[in-house]
C-alpha cells in the first residue's frame, strides 16, 4: 500500500514553500510541499516533517519557523533546499536575519512568521501546527511555484479552466 499511496500523491500538485529556523545550532531550512492553512481565526498553519529529514528534527527543535511560499522565479532555491547533506545557507544563497531572530530567504515575496504551538506524532512524520504572528501575502503577479510528480511547474492564469 505505501507504494501505491505515494504513486497517488505524487500527481497531486502542491505549492512549494521553504521553512526556515533558527534551532540555536545555526539556520536551518528544508523545501516543502505539505503546507496548509487550518484556521484564520486564529491564524493557524501546519506542515508535516519526514521522519527520514536529517534536517526535521532541527525545525522541530525550533521555537519558531518562517514559511517562504515560493514563485516561479525560485525554482533552483527550491532544490537547494531539497538537497541534502549541504550548507542550504552557503554559496550565494541571499538571506538575513529578521529581527526577531529568524533566517529569512531574500527576495521572497509571499511569507509567514510564527511560533511553533503542537507537534504530532503521525506514522513517520510529525505534524507540526504553528500559530501565524506575521504574514506577507506578496502581490497578485506573484506565479506560485507548484511541484507534481517530481516536476516544477508555473500555476499562473493559462491554467485557468473555469
Amino acid at each position: 500500500m505505501p507504494e501505491r499511496y505515494k504513486a497517488t500523491f505524487r500527481n497531486h500538485p502542491a505549492r512549494a514553500a521553504i521553512i526556515t529556523a533558527e534551532d540555536g545550532a545555526g539556520p536551518v531550512g528544508l523545501t516543502a510541499t505539505s503546507v496548509i492553512s487550518l484556521s484564520a481565526e486564529p491564524s493557524l498553519l501546519a506542515f508535516s516533517l519526514s521522519g527520514d529529514s536529517s534536517t526535521a528534527p532541527r525545525i522541530a527543535r525550533a521555537d519558531t519557523v518562517v514559511v517562504h511560499l515560493l514563485t516561479v522565479g525560485q525554482v533552483e532555491l527550491a532544490k537547494r533546499f531539497a538537497t541534502s547533506g549541504i550548507n542550504r545557507f552557503a554559496d550565494g544563497v541571499s538571506w538575513s536575519r529578521l529581527e526577531t531572530g529568524e533566517p529569512f530567504l531574500s527576495g521572497a515575496q509571499c511569507w509567514l512568521r510564527g511560533r511553533i504551538v503542537r507537534q504530532y506524532a503521525v506514522g513517520n512524520a510529525t505534524l507540526v501546527v504553528v500559530d501565524v504572528l506575521e504574514a506577507e501575502p506578496g502581490s497578485d503577479s506573484c506565479t506560485p511555484l507548484v511541484y507534481r510528480n517530481r516536476t516544477w511547474y508555473a500555476l499562473d492564469e493559462t491554467a485557468v479552466v473555469a
